[in-house]
């Protein structure tokens, strides 16, 4: 279990000294006041002390992402070890801090505006469409998933769409509601089940002495499908992911301190790519290997696997807490997916969010389109929103990069993992089944060439926006003091 405990352990040094330089190199102003208290409205901006924020966020980012990706990252290997903890602490958490500290000194705003003013106007409305896109397939995939894990568990004695209902029922009110009401309240509840599904799963497989297997960088993928692209599109949420780009302005908005911002963005990141390595430790070790596990994933998909390992490493009440805990990852995601896509959208249209009635038209269809798309393959869906998703992520982490271009600071943290997976999303689609399936080899030419095509651009946009002075933050000047 060398290389297991061992990347939990580099995770956690990363959070106390990459995330140390990052917050370092951004530059904290503890003064400042934040959107909280500037645009206070008692429905998305109003404060909330730091360890609610910490678990809103944790439960916000971590849907099936960095459960359901890293069971079927676990079938390359131990390879998957290497890009949740290289990829978390150089990438998703760097993301995830930059676009919520970025947001906070933009009163709050979402990726699509933040697009806008440090990409270019019309950034702006492909990134806002793009961001709905990706929104309403999360809430979707993170529908039909906790209903698929909640049939197996009551041995189908309720029809699964009744539960679907149910869980729409809850995701209209959580949309609606103000932040507080139910989101703040029952969060605390929802992260207990979290850490006793994960940490239950992570000590029984140490006490127990799994086969974990050691670190290697063959690919054992029974199909052999290549690693580049396609770990890096599997494992999204538990190391890099842009889903995350359309939450954190959601906490920006309630965030009491600039100076809380690394626990808050950066620390939860990492505290979802310990919960991702531990599901990816136990896919590998509890089936048999890559074939079992492939096996059983063709059968049942990831729920199943989820199910299995939590009886196999739990008993049948612990197990049934696991799986509780899993389900709730979702649901916790899936409510603030549809909830970032109405502040998305009234941002957008500029309309105020306080009466009820201007949040209900704005809700209502994004879950008549997501109720509908629910009858499509799940594994189909998942494709397209990992796909939707990690594009999300290349899209911030340039806005990041140009951001600290204009600040004149280490632009390089932002820019790197961007060029990375800016090669990997335009490989992917255009080899995918789902893309223009094009041979591999060829992908990966034109892909190169689109990547230093955008190397370019961001020179040119991060060199003009400098030049004309670009406000890195807005103007709070005579507004109400933290």
């Amino acid at each position: 279990m060398v290389t297991f405990i061992g990347a939990l352990v580099l995770l956690v040094v990363g959070y106390f000294t990459y995330g140390k330089f990052i917050e370092r190199m951004f530059g904290v102003k503890e003064e400042r006041s934040t959107p909280a208290f500037t645009h206070q409205d008692g429905v998305d901006y109003l404060p909330m002390n730091e360890k609610k924020n910490s678990l809103i966020q944790l439960l916000n980012i971590a849907g099936v992402g960095p459960i359901f990706g890293p069971i079927m990252g676990a079938l390359y290997g131990p390879v998957a070890f290497i890009w949740i903890v290289v990829g978390c602490i150089f990438a998703g958490a760097v993301h995830d801090y930059l676009t919520g500290m970025i947001s906070i000194r933009n009163r709050g705003a979402h990726l699509p505006e933040l697009a806008g003013k440090f990409l270019g106007k019309a950034m702006k409305h492909v990134v806002n469409a793009f961001a709905i896109l990706l929104l309403v397939l999360v809430g979707t995939v993170f529908v039909t998933s906790p209903a698929d894990l909640l049939f197996n568990l009551m041995d189908g004695w309720m029809g699964i769409s009744l539960i679907v209902g149910f869980i729409f029922a809850y995701y209209i009110l959580a949309t609606l509601l103000p932040i507080d009401k139910i989101i703040g309240r029952f969060y605390p509840i929802f992260g207990a089940l979290l850490i006793i599904s994960a940490v239950g799963v992570g000590v029984s497989l140490v006490v127990t002495g799994a086969p974990i297997p050691e670190l290697t960088l063959s690919n054992m993928h029974p199909d052999n499908l290549p690693i580049f692209p396609l770990l890096f599109l599997t494992i999204s949420c538990g190391a890099l992911s842009g889903f995350h780009a359309t939450q954190t302005p959601i906490i920006s908005r309630t965030t009491q301190n600039e100076k809380q911002g690394r626990r808050i963005f950066y620390g939860m990141m990492i505290a979802e790519g310990m919960i991702a390595m531990i599901w990816a430790a136990a896919a590998m070790s509890l089936f048999q290997g890559p074939v079992g596990l492939n096996e059983l994933l063709a059968n049942g998909g990831p729920a199943a696997v989820v199910s299995e390992a939590s009886i196999l490493s739990l008993g049948a009440i612990g197990g049934t807490l696991a799986i509780l805990g899993v389900i709730v990852l979702p649901i916790t995601s899936g409510d603030t997916a549809f909830r970032s896509a109405r502040m998305i959208i009234a941002d957008y249209l500029n309309i105020g969010q306080a009466k009820l009635s201007s949040r209900l038209w704005i809700a209502l269809p994004l879950f008549v389109i997501s109720f509908a798309l629910t009858k499509i393959d799940f594994n189909l869906l998942w494709r397209y929103f990992s796909w939707a998703n990690q594009s999300t992520a290349v899209i911030a982490l340039w806005v990041a990069a140009v951001y600290l271009f204009i600040a004149g600071k280490h632009y390089f943290v932002a820019m790197i993992p961007a060029v990375f997976m800016t090669m990997a999303t335009t490989t992917y689609i255009l080899n995918a089944q789902i893309g223009f399936r094009l041979p591999l080899e060829t992908s990966y030419y034109i892909a190169a060439v689109v990547t230093a095509v955008i190397i370019g651009l961001f020179y040119k946009r991060a060199i003009r926006a400098k030049k004309d002075n670009i406000p890195l933050e807005e103007d709070i000047s005579g507004r109400p003091a933290a």
